[in-house]
């Protein structure tokens, strides 16, 4: 069955969680078509379309239409001089998003959200899967919620991008919210996000940034953050996505995590990726 918002038809791929726009040629949309994307957005967190003929240009004016784009990303550059905002996953350049985790998280304003279309794609294998992160705090025990309503993280770009920042681009990142990127500082958000724009709860922590919950202990904070992800990450909470050629991706970077699958072997796999400017987190005590 195929639900419709506006002008939308819509192919849900779960009861409350991603959905296929289906027909809808995303180079052509109206403003009040793309208006009702946005909305989708936000309600479905994971968007798909298939068959669409999108070049980096074409991405960009996309992007610039849905909101405000940042830089290709912090720390590495863009695809080329033409394209600051486009940030290419290249699998011979240890392109590579095989962890869970939520896109640069580790700047004090992360991205609203993310565009990614598939540029070169094994001939099997690469799919990537989302998590819903407000399904994933609605359904914890209601303990653990008041418990993790209650905390802080720390997310440390360090991790996966510091060497990169250091030896490839000289100390010298992108211009991220007004300012070059010369360090990457750790910062603090809350555990669970609550929505901007309606106002649900969400699981904001994830393995490839959060290094910490502030103020417990090392164990504490293990144990925390494993509980998290195992129920962040359980089947029920997931959409998963067989690439094809023509496909993008929209996701709502403030409600879900991803992680993109690394089976194909020495198979070359390219993704175009662009965000929109996003504001800074904050939890339910804030």
């Amino acid at each position: 069955m195929t639900d419709t918002i506006v002008n939308l038809a819509l192919d849900p791929l779960g009861p409350h969680f991603g959905a296929e726009v289906v027909g809808l040629d995303l180079d052509r949309a109206s403003d009040e078509e793309l208006a009702a994307v946005r909305a989708a957005l936000v309600d479905r967190k994971v968007l798909f379309f298939r068959g669409q003929d999108l070049d980096d240009d074409a991405q960009v004016r996309l992007g610039r239409r849905l909101g405000e784009l940042t830089a290709s990303h912090p720390v590495v550059g863009g695809v080329d001089e033409a394209h600051p905002e486009v940030y290419a996953l290249d699998s011979t350049d240890n392109g590579f998003a095989d962890v869970w985790h939520t896109d640069v998280t580790f700047m004090p304003r992360p991205p609203l959200g993310s565009i990614l279309r598939a540029v070169t794609l094994p001939d099997g294998g690469g799919d990537t899967s989302w998590a819903d992160s407000q399904l994933g705090y609605d359904s914890l025990a209601g303990p653990v919620r008041q418990l993790v309503d209650q905390l802080t993280a720390v997310h440390d770009g360090n991790r996966e991008f510091g060497y990169y920042l250091a030896q490839r681009r000289g100390g010298r990142g992108s211009v991220w919210d007004g300012a070059v990127v010369t360090r990457l500082d750790p910062v603090e958000h809350p555990v669970v996000r609550v929505h901007p724009e309606t106002g649900r709860k969400g699981l904001f922590v994830n393995p490839g940034f959060t290094s910490h919950i502030v103020g417990v202990s090392d164990a504490e904070s293990r144990a925390i953050l494993d509980l998290l992800y195992a129920h962040l990450t359980k089947p029920e909470h997931i959409v998963r996505h067989r690439w094809r050629t023509g496909d993008v991706a929209m996701w709502d970077n403030r409600s879900t995590a991803h992680y993109a699958n690394r089976d194909y072997g020495t198979a070359h796999r390219v993704m175009h990726r662009i965000t929109l400017r996003g504001d800074r987190p904050y939890g339910p005590s804030d």
